[in-house]
């Protein structure tokens, strides 16, 4: 499995909504000129989690997006699988119908795919926020 720019790009954008939204809407703009990422492209990329319920968006100049559930319930794995479709390392209709080919199915494609969405599906974007919050932490001085 291999992420594209828009499941890498998506996954920075949706955690910067997260940080940024405090309850109200995020100009698209506004997380394009936090993250360096082009305005169109996260058109595309919102247009996409909007459709698979992530995020919920108002139009106008007050509008924008706001995640659509708490950070604690949306997974990594979900906004992923919005951005990327199926995320198997190989696609079932790869696979040709021989016994050889459904062997090294069974005991290694499944496998990854296993681990992969083990891990995918078991963080949120709460946890995400939390461990990069922790880091800023570590930036803050006092006097």
């Amino acid at each position: 499995m291999k992420v594209s720019t828009k499941g890498r790009y998506g996954l920075r954008a949706i955690i910067d909504l997260s940080l940024n939204s405090k309850g109200d809407y995020v100009s698209l703009i506004s997380i394009a000129e936090r993250q360096n990422i082009s305005k169109n492209y996260l058109e595309q990329v919102f247009s996409a989690l909007r459709k698979s319920g992530i995020v919920k968006s108002v139009k106008g100049s007050q509008g924008g997006y706001l995640l659509n559930g708490n950070t604690s319930e949306i997974k990594v794995g979900d906004v992923l699988r919005a951005l990327e479709g199926d995320l198997s390392v190989v696609k079932e209709d790869e696979i040709a119908n021989n016994k050889i080919e459904l062997c090294i199915k069974k005991n290694i494609w499944n496998k990854i795919d296993e681990k992969v969405f083990e891990v995918i599906d078991n963080i949120t974007l709460e946890d995400i926020i939390n461990e990069y919050n922790k880091g800023n932490d570590a930036l803050m001085y006092y006097i």
